[in-house]
């Protein structure tokens, strides 16, 4: 299965993201809770693209293809917005008060732990995320 989704960075778009990963699941047989769990990180992700890749008022283009040999399904998130490699960021404390935690950061945690492997890139001018999920 190979399948690809182009969108602008506007946060409506995240309903064709939603719809997108659904699609995926649907083909792929894949349970509930793993589609709910697709979907925060892709959520997660692409909001991150669309709120911090590029300077306000920039209308840009956003990519999310997926892969599948029926083990590994591959996501690749690409976006020629500011360079930022998600992977860098150091993990959260989660045993912290969260009133004393810095903001941001949790959304990487949560896809770095839900994705069984998680890698970035700089190619080209564009970033490149590739998420690889087990689903034998």
């Amino acid at each position: 299965m190979r399948k690809e989704i182009t969108i602008k960075n506007q946060v409506g778009e995240l309903e064709h993201v939603a719809a997108f990963i659904e699609e995926i699941g649907e083909e792929l047989g894949l349970d509930m809770e793993l589609r709910m769990n697709l979907n925060l990180v892709m959520e997660e992700m692409v909001s991150n693209v669309i709120f911090y890749a590029f300077p306000e008022g920039t209308e840009a283009s956003i990519e999310l293809k997926a892969e599948s040999d029926g083990k590994e399904l591959t996501f690749v998130l690409s976006d020629r917005g500011r360079e930022f490699d998600p992977t860098l960021k150091e993990d959260l404390d989660i045993d912290c008060n969260p009133a004393e935690r810095d903001l941001g950061g949790m959304g990487i945690y949560i896809v770095k732990n839900i994705m069984n492997k998680v890698s970035y890139q700089r190619l080209e001018g564009k970033n490149l995320l590739t998420m690889k999920k087990e689903i034998k």
